[in-house]
């Protein structure tokens, strides 16, 4: 293993932790998503730092950011661009919507109404828009950081699970501890902080790093272990809907994600089972009458598959 990359990654880290304070947890967890080549559902109550984790991300990994503010009456063409009618030159020209950035924070995605919702679907999966009958990428790398507030909250629509699966994982940040919110009282705006960070690499760099990941070796032994993990989720006992071939190959990205940036060149089973619950929990479809919470459920399903 190049230690460079270890050195590299703790760099990113220690940075995003001077602005997202007390939440080193989740911010390893964005940084897996994005190397493995993700993207992020966030879910929580607003004001807990989202926004602030996205601009950091973006700053720190030097990579072009846009913001959209989903409403219920946020229409496809605000997210993707339209063509406008120029009369000096009498074409169209295109321009381009706040999709066409490295970073997208798409803001409490599950306000808007479907269809816009779905309008991001192609450009998650595909990285390319079809936009008045062309295909135009996106640019790479591309990374969606969408935020979701708790469904039982007013004026919110609920993500179908095909686009649900689209994001790698989907994380919490929750409420700081008391400590880490008395630092947030004392100190600078965060999200002015964000917007002052440096670079720490290039697109090239992060490009180099989401390749490495790709070379991360799982053993045959690993490769049982993920794949009795999700056979566990079919079987009927523990949730109505099981998880997706997909799902067990980006459980398995993110792992190897998650094995370099601790600085081995292998997957082991501590890998897979620290991301078990940001990259299945939102696939898992509960039963109808659960004896225990989803999360119980998760956790529950994970301790039941053996060790390789």
């Amino acid at each position: 293993m190049n230690m460079n990359y270890q050195n590299i990654i703790k760099t990113i880290e220690a940075q995003l932790q001077t602005v997202i304070i007390g939440k080193s947890s989740q911010i390893a967890d964005a940084l897996a998503c994005l190397l493995a080549g993700g993207h992020l559902l966030i879910e929580d109550v607003p004001g807990v730092g989202k926004t602030t984790l996205s601009q950091a991300l973006a700053r720190t990994l030097g990579l072009p950011f846009s913001r959209v503010q989903f409403t219920a009456d946020l229409m496809p063409s605000d997210l993707l661009g339209v063509s406008v009618y120029e009369r000096t030159t009498q074409t169209f020209v295109f321009h381009p919507g706040p999709v066409f950035a490295s970073v997208l924070l798409a803001d409490e995605i599950n306000r808007a109404s479907p269809k816009t919702q779905s309008a991001l679907l192609e450009a998650m999966e595909e990285k390319q828009v079809s936009i008045e009958g062309a295909t135009r990428p996106l640019p790479q790398p591309f990374f969606v950081i969408a935020t979701q507030n708790p469904q039982e909250q007013h004026g919110t629509y609920p993500l179908p699970e095909s686009q649900l699966d689209r994001f790698l994982m989907r994380i919490a940040l929750g409420y700081p501890d008391r400590d880490s919110e008395r630092a947030l009282l004392a100190g600078q705006d965060r999200r002015a902080l964000a917007g002052q960070l440096p670079s720490v690499l290039s697109q090239g760099d992060l490009a180099q790093l989401q390749a490495q990941v790709l070379q991360v070796h799982a053993s045959e032994a690993l490769l049982a272990y993920v794949q009795d993990l999700v056979d566990a989720t079919r079987s009927g006992q523990w949730f109505a809907q099981g998880l997706s071939p997909r799902a067990g190959v980006t459980l398995l990205r993110a792992a190897k994600a998650k094995a370099l940036m601790a600085g081995r060149d292998y997957v082991a089973p501590d890998d897979v089972q620290a991301l078990w619950h940001p990259v299945a929990a939102h696939r898992l479809v509960p039963l109808r009458h659960p004896t225990a919470s989803h999360t119980a459920q998760v956790q529950a399903l994970l301790a039941s598959v053996a060790l390789p």
